[in-house]
């Protein structure tokens, strides 16, 4: 399993995207959890669309694979994603995203296919690389711990996949605050900076 990993978008290095691909469908799966706090679901279907698009004039063909259709059903959401090339996880809130990826198992379905090995890439950008790392702490300064879409019986996420052993701060120097920096200083969380454009490819 491979990784390409991005503070905002697609990033600065398409070429690499398309070459860590190895099969020519090129097919996508586009997790927009992350933006389950939206309401108005037009401005949402026209934002998934958009994301889709960007993946798109790359030369892959992307579905949109809710995890909210796979809460609960673990084996269905492994299935589905084996079908795929690239796993492509958008960003948003990050405590939303990580709600829904412990109620669909997609936590468990990622971590058994880089036990695995598995031929498949996953990519992404802000929200969806945060989740990589060990922790979610320090995050809560960026996003809201406290919206919960899926209801608030669900207690708070705070633990990441802990595929990396360090957390990843996207978007550092553009719009997220410094104090999440020193938060994690402080509380010896390891973690890396990334600036917009700026890719962590892992292979």
């Amino acid at each position: 399993m491979n990784f390409y990993l991005s503070s905002q978008g697609v990033g600065n290095e398409e070429q690499k995207l398309k070459n860590m691909t190895k099969n020519s469908s090129k097919q996508v799966a586009l997790i927009n959890n992350a933006m389950d706090f939206m309401t108005d679901m037009d401005e949402k279907s026209h934002i998934d669309a958009s994301e889709a698009s960007e993946l798109e004039r790359l030369g892959f063909t992307v579905d949109n694979v809710d995890l909210k259709q796979y809460f609960n059903n673990r084996e269905a959401l492994e299935n589905t994603l084996a079908q795929y090339d690239v796993i492509w996880v958008r960003g948003g809130n990050t405590f939303i995203l990580a709600q829904a990826i412990a109620l669909s198992g997609f936590d468990d379905v990622v971590r058994t296919f880089y036990k695995d090995n598995k031929n498949i890439l996953y990519g992404g950008y802000s929200a969806g690389i945060c989740m990589l790392g060990p922790t979610l702490e320090g995050l809560h300064l960026v996003d809201d711990p406290n919206q919960k879409p899926y209801g608030e019986d669900y207690a708070t996420v705070w633990d990441g996949l802990n595929i990396l052993d360090y957390t990843i701060i996207p978007h550092y120097q553009s719009n997220v605050p410094d104090q999440t920096v020193t938060y994690m200083t402080n509380h010896n969380i390891p973690f890396k900076t990334l600036k917009d454009g700026e890719v962590i490819i892992i292979e």
